[in-house]
């Protein structure tokens, strides 16, 4: 249905946000077309609410959980480290059978452009075989969009990749009330990754996927550029726990590390976050010295489809809201454009592992922070999570791939090049000159973790920096 500037004007104000209309006269005929427009895609019934209850939670302090968590009983958690040689094959000989009916949905969160080649790598290693869907909000679309078609798809059928946008909601002043981005346009900002649920409602993904004859996902924030893409071995271990829902986990570096620990709060699977628990809980260790609460969160997770039906039919409604706030470019009473020093914005977010409460079987999959995870959450020039450290951390697991694979790594002055420690990352100037990297490309989902390297370079001395493609793998098979 068409709505009117008049119904529209009559929704705002019974949302409290009869401002948002404050500079209509001066908006062009064209202008008001496309607000008017923008207006209508608003929930303007639930807009109250929204704006409320954003101003209420950013101004409630976080809840304290100290006296109501537990840790996963041992019993549901698999480890890398922990777990033994016989499991962990079980495990991945399990998951090899289950894969080809797996998909992979990741978020592309846009941002900074790691611009190497593990950009490229990440996508090119995806079997042809399975399906992706890649969820994106409307700035990042038409750019993930574009970034595949000029690459030819990596390989892939592009058919059997979907990619969906999820649901944008405004910004929010301390005060409760719609921040303008311009005199014509209202700041909006994605829903988080836990908009998922709601977008696979709204994309009819499920539908999709039910289509295709998909059982089980593996679903993964796109900024880890570690991800072990349709892990067989997670896979595995989850399906033969009979899990409904799974997470990977690393042990924390230290107690108070800002990650959110996988727990039981009330005898029900979550995350809590760093901040709802008090440092001597968050500092509790067992009788081995180990953290009690050493299960850090990476939003990389195992689902069966029919969980996530149950979630969209009847629990995305219930997902917690979080505060998130942001400095947010606005106009002010006088339409002046205006780009905030501090913030002075909500965006409230949900996010995608807070289903875990939701299942009936949840596990989780202790994992080697090394080789699974290394997230691309700043600029460079922060201390961590930069583009510099992801391909730093993607460089230095290829040194080990190669030399794990038998090979002898020297460095451009034909010196013995020593595998790279986690602290070399932060201080090596110019790692592409100590660092090998490569692509290795036979289109078999497993080489993404190094399977065939041996009997292609055991034995061999490498020069850095070493480019493993398509052309020098034949050059190498043919010697």
């Amino acid at each position: 249905m068409i709505q009117t500037r008049e119904t529209v004007k009559q929704g705002l104000e019974s949302a409290g946000q009869a401002h948002v209309l404050q500079f209509w006269p001066e908006l062009c005929e064209e202008e008001r077309d496309v607000f008017l427009e923008e207006l209508a895609q608003l929930d303007l019934k639930g807009l109250k609410d929204h704006c409320e209850g954003a101003a209420k939670a950013a101004a409630s302090p976080p809840d304290s959980l100290d006296h109501h968590i537990e840790p996963i009983p041992p019993e549901f958690i698999g480890s890398v480290k922990k777990s033994g040689r016989d499991s962990l094959e079980e495990w991945e000989r399990r998951g090899k059978i289950h894969i080809w009916c797996t998909s992979n949905a990741l978020r592309h969160g846009g941002g900074a452009n790691v611009q190497t080649v593990q950009h490229h790598l990440k996508f090119k290693l995806m079997s042809a075989s399975i399906i992706k869907y890649i969820m994106t909000s409307e700035f990042t679309l038409a750019p993930t969009e574009t970034f595949f078609k000029e690459n030819n798809y990596f390989g892939l059928e592009p058919t059997n990749i979907v990619m969906f946008e999820q649901r944008m909601i405004p910004a929010v002043t301390f005060d409760g009330k719609v921040i303008l981005k311009d005199k014509g346009k209202i700041a909006m900002a994605p829903d988080g990754n836990g908009g998922l649920y709601q977008a696979l409602v709204d994309n009819k993904v499920l539908e999709d996927m039910k289509k295709r004859g998909v059982k089980y996902l593996h679903v993964y924030c796109v900024d880890n550029i570690l991800v072990k893409m349709a892990d067989p071995v997670f896979i595995g271990f989850c399906v033969s726990k009979g899990a409904d829902c799974g997470a990977k986990v690393v042990e924390k570096a230290y107690p108070t590390e800002p990650v959110g620990v996988v727990c039981r709060v009330r005898g029900v699977s979550q995350v809590v976050e760093y901040s709802e628990v008090q440092p001597q809980t968050a500092e509790l260790q067992g009788p081995g010295g180990e953290l009690v609460y050493s299960a850090g969160n990476i939003c990389n997770h195992f689902f069966t489809r029919s969980f996530l039906q149950d979630v969209a039919e009847k629990y995305k409604d219930q997902l917690k809201q979080h505060v998130a706030l942001k400095k947010v470019p606005f106009v002010d009473a006088h339409g002046v454009q205006v780009k905030p020093s501090k913030s002075n914005g909500i965006k409230m977010e949900k996010f995608v592992f807070d289903v875990f409460e939701f299942s009936r079987n949840f596990v989780a999959f202790e994992v080697v922070r090394e080789d699974e995870f290394s997230p691309l959450k700043n600029a460079d020039g922060s201390a961590t999570d930069n583009p510099t450290t992801a391909r730093n951390s993607l460089l230095a697991q290829h040194c080990r791939w190669v030399t794990s694979a038998g090979a002898t790594l020297l460095d451009k002055y034909g010196n013995p090049l020593p595998l790279p420690r986690s602290e070399m990352l932060l201080c090596t100037p110019h790692p592409e000159e100590l660092i090998c990297c490569y692509y290795y490309w036979n289109y078999n989902i497993y080489t993404l973790w190094h399977v065939g390297l041996e009997q292609l370079l055991k034995g061999r001395t490498i020069h850095t920096p070493f480019v493993l493609d398509e052309k020098q793998t034949k050059k190498l098979q043919a010697q």
